[in-house]
C-alpha cells in the first residue's frame, strides 16, 4: 500500500532560497554603486511569499515528528544567524546604507529560516512520527 506524498516542503522552500540569493546577487554585484531596489524588492517579494508557504505547508503536517524537526532547525538556526549576522556586518562595514542595506538584510532573514527548515524538515520526515511509530516517506 503506498504511503501519501508529503508536502512540498523542501521544494518550496528551495524556490525561496533561490529567488532571494539571486536578488542578493544581484543586488551586491551593484555595490558600491546604488544598485536599482526594483529587482531585489520583487526577488524579496517572491522569496519572503515562498517561505510563508512552506511554513504553512509544514505546519499543516499530521502526524510529524515535531521533536526531532525542533532539535535539528534550533541548532541549524543558531548556526545560520551567526552566519547572516557576519554577512550584515559585512555590509555595513562596507557602506551600505539605508533602503539597500534594509532590502538585503531582510534577504539574509528570509534566507536565514529557510536553510533550517529545510534541514529540520529533511530530517524529521524520517523519524517515526510523534505518537504513531510511522514516518513520512
Amino acid at each position: 500500500m503506498s504511503q501519501p506524498k508529503p508536502a512540498p516542503v523542501v521544494q518550496v522552500a528551495v524556490a525561496s532560497m533561490i529567488a532571494v540569493i539571486t536578488g542578493g546577487i544581484y543586488m551586491a554585484a551593484q555595490l558600491p554603486r546604488r544598485p536599482p531596489l526594483g529587482v531585489g524588492v520583487t526577488m524579496l517579494g517572491i522569496g519572503g511569499g515562498l517561505t510563508l508557504v512552506a511554513v504553512l505547508l509544514l505546519a499543516r503536517l499530521r502526524p510529524f515528528a515535531w521533536g526531532a524537526f525542533f532539535t535539528v532547525a534550533r541548532w541549524a538556526l543558531l548556526a545560520y544567524l551567526v552566519i547572516t549576522g557576519l554577512l550584515e556586518y559585512v555590509f555595513i562595514l562596507d557602506g551600505t546604507k539605508g533602503a539597500v542595506l534594509a532590502v538585503m538584510s531582510l534577504m539574509l532573514i528570509v534566507f536565514a529560516v529557510d536553510v533550517p527548515m529545510v534541514i529540520g524538515f529533511t530530517v524529521a520526515r524520517y523519524q517515526p512520527a510523534e505518537g504513531t511509530g510511522a514516518s513520512l516517506p
